[in-house]
């Protein structure tokens, strides 16, 4: 086929280019190729690296407050804005056991659903789910006896048991004590309900489980996009085996002076590098965040499920299933403003996101929006909608409350029974009960949590409407 003069001209000018780049390249002195690879290898890290440093910065702010491993911390009433774990609900009681198994298995116990109920999962460090326990999970709400087995384990494993393989030494539960409303006898029923979970090492003389009160401590567990990222991530490679699947990270991971049995020691140079590396990462992890809205839980819907199918696919199975799949730029967007994974997502609960109004423009702190929720929600428990901040993810600080639920005391519904909740920087006049406050200065998301997700639900004969913008 002939080309035409235009198209002469157009690979000649391709052509060049390529050689002005491979000349450029050539003139890299030695000192500027390894500046370049550092900050490639950086920003493929931390995508990498979020669900692992996710969890570490848990771990590290659990210990902050004198709690340690193989015991509970939990919050003695819902949490208020100093949790500042990735998107937390404000509307349950929070237990979280956190174990180490370096030493050997270790049990989580969970009662039957006579008193109260959890709903609940079980993850490993990368926050893969192992099971999910309570009515919703392996002992179908009649209680039992989780034994976690450290990586490689291979000693008989005692009768009585349900058993997990955790492929890492350390992870944690994340467990809700179901309130009946949020009225001061119903939390203390939930917070007597949650502290029967028995949490010890298997050894026998093993001590009582400890709870750990974090409830008024500032717990923070932010995402910090600078040097610190990189100091949680070798914390973690250091205390964890490697996974054939990852083995590709492990020469990466050198180049940023982060290796096994050897300290991480950056100079002054490289960590400026990791700094600039990490925001990178940040504002690329950011766009593709907002990409997950693109395809909405309902046709022309705001409301997302804030992960994609295919790591929502593959992270309960720790993405063995499918050998042509390991998305771990999708994990690393998902893990940067949550935190934790149900094995069976939807048996016990479900979450939409909206990060845009019905119009489609962002959510802004400064202005006021109203949420109409329907009569009737499909939820065997309760629903909850919470405000976060649109950056960190978490909730939004220096507020007096952070959400809204149909358990909640004080909400009033419409003569038809649906419930309006606004989001705005100051009440409106007459709805202080279904206000929740945000941060005028601030970008904001809000998530919708149903608990017990029922069938009218997933098909959608019960549809959640868009934020719409209000005077």
């Amino acid at each position: 086929m002939k080309r035409s003069p235009l198209t002469h001209a157009l690979l000649a000018a391709l052509a060049l280019a390529a050689l002005g780049r491979s000349a450029r390249a050539e003139e890299l002195s030695a000192d500027e190729l390894a500046r370049r690879m550092i900050e490639r290898r950086a920003v493929e890290a931390v995508i990498w690296g979020m669900p692992a440093v996710n969890f570490d910065l848990m771990l590290q702010a659990f210990v902050g407050m004198k709690g340690a491993p193989n015991q509970v911390v939990y919050w003695s009433r819902p949490v208020d804005w100093k949790n500042q774990t990735l998107t937390p609900n404000p509307d349950t009681i929070y237990l979280m056991p956190i174990y180490d198994t370096t030493s050997g298995p270790v049990v989580l116990e969970i009662p039957p659903a006579d008193e109260g109920s959890i709903t609940g999962s079980i993850d490993d460090g990368w926050q893969t789910p192992l099971e999910d326990v309570g009515p919703a999970g392996a002992d179908e709400g009649k209680g039992g006896k989780y034994l976690i087995l450290p990586p490689g384990y291979e000693k008989t494993v005692p009768a009585g048991y349900i058993t997990l393989r955790s492929q890492t030494h350390r992870g944690f539960a994340l467990l809700r004590s179901n309130l009946k409303s949020g009225s001061d006898a119903d939390v203390a029923k939930a917070v007597a309900y949650g502290k029967r979970v028995k949490f010890h090492p298997l050894a026998a003389g093993a001590p009582e489980t400890r709870f750990v009160d974090a409830y008024g401590v500032f717990f923070d567990a932010t995402i910090p996009y600078d040097v610190r990222f990189f100091e949680s991530l070798d914390g973690f490679v250091q205390a964890e085996p490697w996974l054939t699947r990852d083995k590709a990270m492990i020469d990466r991971l050198k180049t940023l002076g982060i290796e096994k049995g050897k300290p991480f020691a950056p100079s002054a140079e490289t960590k400026t590098i990791l700094d600039a590396a990490a925001r990178e990462a940040q504002a690329w992890i950011g766009g593709q965040y907002e990409k997950l809205f693109a395809a909405p839980f309902a046709e022309g819907a705001r409301w997302a499920l804030p992960v994609s199918k295919e790591v929502a696919d593959g992270q309960p199975n720790a993405f063995l299933a499918n050998p042509d799949s390991y998305p771990t730029d999708g994990r690393g967007v998902t893990y940067a403003m949550a935190f934790f994974s149900p094995k069976h997502l939807g048996a016990g609960q479900f979450y939409l996101m909206a990060i845009a109004d019905k119009a489609g423009e962002r959510l802004d702190g400064g202005k006021a929006y109203r949420l109409t929720v329907p009569a009737n929600a499909p939820a065997k428990l309760y629903w909850s909608v919470t405000a976060y901040d649109g950056t960190t993810h978490a909730l939004i600080r220096n507020t007096q409350r952070s959400s809204r639920a149909s358990n909640a005391p004080g909400v009033q519904k419409n003569a038809d029974g649906s419930v309006d909740v606004y989001f705005a920087p100051t009440a409106p006049a007459g709805q202080e009960s279904n206000w929740v406050p945000t941060d005028p200065n601030a970008k904001f998301e809000v998530l919708f949590r149903i608990y017990g997700p029922e069938k009218p639900f997933f098909d959608k004969a019960w549809v959640l409407p868009d934020i719409e913008r209000v005077n």
